[in-house]
């Protein structure tokens, strides 16, 4: 045995062997382990190897799936080898013949398919980079939807598209795997080397013309030789690890680099798209507009956000949707809750055909299907042609929602294997098997009775194991009694163990024959129907995933309807102009987050950046804490959900087309590729100014504070600058560089704009309000005060700041007032005098406001007033 788990395990170096052992996988050696820590289970030992002790761990299999995620999330593959016969079937080749085992599936991140590996509303994306000399292209694919695609890719933009597709692994060719190192761990996607044969595109081009039964992929577009060579990496290893049994995937879709909104690692990241800072999907966009009901709807909503549409079409057409539902609320309630009874339709299709699925996963198509079908046979009067072109493709599947409603019971078990899923009256043989089966238990209750009376004892049972079969038990002490004539010459003993005795007779024998044959004989024709009814669904996938895609669609369709509705967003204008005109705009996360809470409401703000108006530049002035951050992203996000085709949340809003969405707002130390703040502010800040258009929204928040004064002003002037004479784009810079407020004289194209705040006996409450103008000041001592910094510490901050500004005002020396200054005393602050009670204090706490007529609770109030102003 041992010498067959090495032969298996030279052959899978690179991955955990999960070595089938009847009701376990087991590991051995290094592998065991490895595992025993990634899954903190028992290590013991098995026997000896060259002299020394196995190690040895193991898992049941039944439990498997919650294992191969722990150990895919920790960065480790799997070998899956299982019995390929039983030992029954392996002692016919010799007493000593070792039960035969293969690999039938390696295990990593990008070849899931089980609901329990994965996120219901979340893609998982196999992604390839093939480059061919200067050119180059990604292919990605969901081999749990089917999903492939394909696009033509320069370098450069590798890492902002897989910030986009987030794949959960990335296949290169060998050797290359150093140039792309830093961009992919950036993004925490594990790197896959194969062959540099997988992306040869000669051969990869009959690989993939093969997986659709085509001569050539002529018939589903022209691709140049990267992108055959992307397709065929990622056909490749999913016949490498899916051991031949390819998923049913789709036909190559070609995307265009620039067919939608360019949006980086740095901004998707700032803006939290479709991840929080903190890390998960709560606090991002995706989850405070996520009100889909269904996860084909759910991931077509994230691809939305993470892809807003750069035409004009596509957005209309989905605003003319929304705005359909919003107005026609009634048919979108319902409409909505019949698509909380869709199943998963790609996810069960894929199951089938890698062979992983089950009757559960027919009746997921079933049930699908009828939703379907309901849907279609409803209508949507008066639609836009997107609601009604999704419509249209609900119909024609009557023939096999009709063969698997005959079929299957209503609520079949999860695998064939259990027998039982299909549907009485369906199959004259199977309903036969099945009586003959049944009725033989119900023989056997009768036979148990029969010798209960026979021989006297009540307790008598007769039991079923998988060893003895069917057997007649009985307790020790009635024993002697049935070993006995005339008992014995019916009984016949078998076993006894410490507290049973077990009989066996001729009868019960020959009636467990049938009986078994019986049972075998229905499970077998069940699973034959299977069979038919799997080749059928398979037969239909095109139609099946078709219906699923109109499904998501009419489903994020109503979502976006029902936030619109429900949060009062508005629709916006999107044309081809260079316009930005947003009226009374919020942060949708912000609003969300204030609500739940129970706090003040979110004050909105207006924002106009149009190319047509008098500024397409606005630099933000004003403290910290007083919103500056959030009005900068809550404009860059009411942008990004227009071109999705939402409502968005603002009272107007008109959005000439976007092209690029760049946000700088906050930095950290990147200490592992040794980046200090301020390298990373550049880095970022570098990448915006060569890379913005004229068609660009650009926020950019505190650029150059991560050094000196004169440095980070210098370079924080000359970006601007920059934005405004060179990329033309529409921008918000925030500063606290109040020097800056000059430019907007200087700059035909930039205009000063500050958060208010009021300042109050030595305190500021912040307004959050907006306005055009610039601030006089930060307010920073009064802001570290609220963060509660000792009142020493604030009292001294003062003191130094006015000697400051009067230093200044006075042309003086910064040095010489330094010189001058009082070090600080790092003394305790006195304690305050205790004051004298108020006058008013002291009549309110005379007086019963219950013995109070009304007239007298005015006289006190007018009291009151007068002590107050004493």
């Amino acid at each position: 045995m041992m010498a067959q788990y090495l032969e298996i395990k030279a052959a899978n170096p690179d991955a955990l062997l999960f070595y089938r052992m009847g009701d376990f996988y087991e590991m051995f050696f290094d592998d065991a382990v490895a595992a025993a820590e990634a899954l903190d289970i028992a290590l013991t030992k098995r026997g000896k190897h060259d002299g020394d002790e196995i190690p040895m761990c193991g898992v049941p299999h039944h439990a498997a799936e919650g294992y191969f995620l722990t150990l895919i999330r920790k960065g480790f593959r799997v070998a899956v080898c299982e019995q390929m016969e039983t030992p029954a079937e392996a002692k016919k080749r010799g007493y000593k013949a070792v039960v035969r085992r293969e690999v039938v599936r390696l295990v990593t991140p990008g070849t899931l398919t089980e609901d329990s590996l994965l996120d219901a509303r979340r893609h998982n994306f196999l992604a390839a980079f093939s480059q061919v000399r200067d050119e180059a292209a990604l292919a990605w694919a969901d081999i749990s939807t089917g999903a492939l695609n394909v696009m033509v890719l320069p370098r450069v933009r590798l890492g902002a598209e897989l910030a986009r597709l987030a794949p959960s692994e990335l296949l290169v060719a060998e050797g290359s795997e150093g140039g792309l190192g830093e961009i992919v761990s950036d993004m925490g996607v594990p790197l896959t080397s194969v062959s540099r044969g997988a992306f040869d595109s000669t051969s990869a081009e009959k690989r993939v013309a093969g997986l659709f039964d085509a001569a050539s992929l002529d018939a589903f577009g022209s691709f140049t030789r990267p992108e055959i060579g992307a397709l065929g990496a990622i056909v490749d290893y999913l016949e490498i690890t899916q051991k031949g049994k390819l998923p049913l995937l789709r036909p190559p879709h070609r995307e265009t680099l620039g067919g939608t909104m360019q949006i980086d690692m740095a901004t998707r990241r700032n803006l939290e798209l479709t991840q929080a800072l903190s890390g998960g999907r709560a606090g991002s966009l995706l989850a405070t507009v996520d009100r889909t009901v269904t996860s084909a709807g759910a991931r077509l909503l994230e691809r939305r956000i993470s892809s807003p549409a750069l035409s004009l079409d596509p957005i209309h057409a989905r605003l003319d949707a929304v705005s359909y539902f919003s107005e026609h609320a009634p048919q979108s309630r319902d409409l909505r809750e019949i698509l909380k009874r869709v199943p998963d339709l790609d996810r069960a299709l894929s199951r089938l055909s890698l062979d992983r699925g089950g009757p559960r996963d027919l009746a997921s198509i079933r049930n699908g299907l009828i939703q379907a079908t309901e849907l279609a046979e409803r209508g949507l009067p008066d639609a836009p042609h997107l609601l009604t072109d999704a419509l249209n493709a609900l119909t024609g599947h009557d023939a096999l929602v009709d063969l698997l409603d005959a079929a299957l019971v209503a609520d079949p078990p999860l695998l064939a294997r259990d027998g039982g899923f299909i549907a009485p009256e369906y199959d004259e043989a199977l309903d036969e098997a099945r009586k003959l089966r049944d009725e033989g238990r119900g023989i056997i209750a009768g036979m148990q009775a029969e010798f209960a009376e026979l021989t006297g004892i009540q307790s008598l049972k007769i039991k079923h194991n998988n060893v003895l079969g069917y057997f007649v038990e009985t307790t020790a002490k009635h024993a002697d009694a049935m070993m006995s004539p005339p008992l014995s010459e019916t009984f016949i003993h078998r076993q006894t163990t410490a507290n049973q005795v077990r009989f066996t007779t001729v009868e019960l024998s020959d009636l467990e024959t049938r009986i078994l044959n019986a049972g075998n004989t229905a499970l077998e024709i069940e699973k034959c129907l299977y069979d038919t009814l799997k080749g059928a669904v398979l037969d239909a996938s095109a139609q099946i995933s078709t219906a699923s895609r109109a499904l998501a669609e009419l489903d994020v369709q109503a979502a976006f309807a029902d936030l619109a509705t429900s949060e009062n967003w508005a629709r916006p204008v999107v044309d081809d102009s260079h316009d930005f005109a947003i009226t009374g705009g919020r942060h949708p996360v912000v609003e969300a987050a204030l609500r739940q809470q129970g706090g003040a409401p979110f004050v909105a703000n207006d924002c106009d950046l149009s190319r047509s108006g008098d500024a397409h530049i606005w630099l933000l002035t004003g403290p910290n804490m007083a919103g500056k951050s959030t009005f900068l992203r809550q404009n860059a996000l009411i942008a990004l959900l227009a071109q999705v085709g939402s409502f968005v949340p603002a009272d107007a809003a008109k959005i000439g087309l976007v092209s690029q969405l760049f946000s700088r707002v906050g930095a950290s130390d990147d200490l592992a590729r040794g980046r200090s703040t301020f390298m990373v502010e550049m880095v970022e800040t570098a990448a915006i100014l060569n890379q913005a258009d004229d068609r660009a929204v650009v926020i950019l928040d505190e650029i150059g504070r991560g050094t000196a004064t004169y440095d980070g002003l210098s370079i924080a002037w000359a970006t601007l600058e920059h934005l405004h004479e060179v990329n033309k784009s529409r921008a918000l810079f925030a500063t606290h560089y109040h020097e800056m407020t000059a430019l907007a004289g200087k700059l035909d194209g930039v205009d000063n704009a500050t958060v208010s705040v009021k300042e109050w006996d030595g305190e500021i409450i912040f307004l959050h309000d907006v306005k055009r103008g610039a601030a006089d000041r930060s307010y920073g001592v009064q802001v570290a005060q609220l963060a509660g910094l000792p009142p020493s510490v604030v009292e001294r901050a003062r003191s130094v700041l006015e000697m400051l500004e009067k230093n200044e005002r006075d042309g003086g020396e910064t040095k010489a007032l330094i010189d001058d200054l009082p070090l600080f005393a790092a003394t305790p602050a006195p304690a305050p005098k205790p004051s004298a009670p108020s006058p008013a204090v002291e009549r309110l706490q005379s007086m019963n406001p219950d013995d109070l007529t009304p007239r007298e609770a005015l006289e006190l109030l007018y009291e009151l007033k007068g002590l107050a102003q004493e």
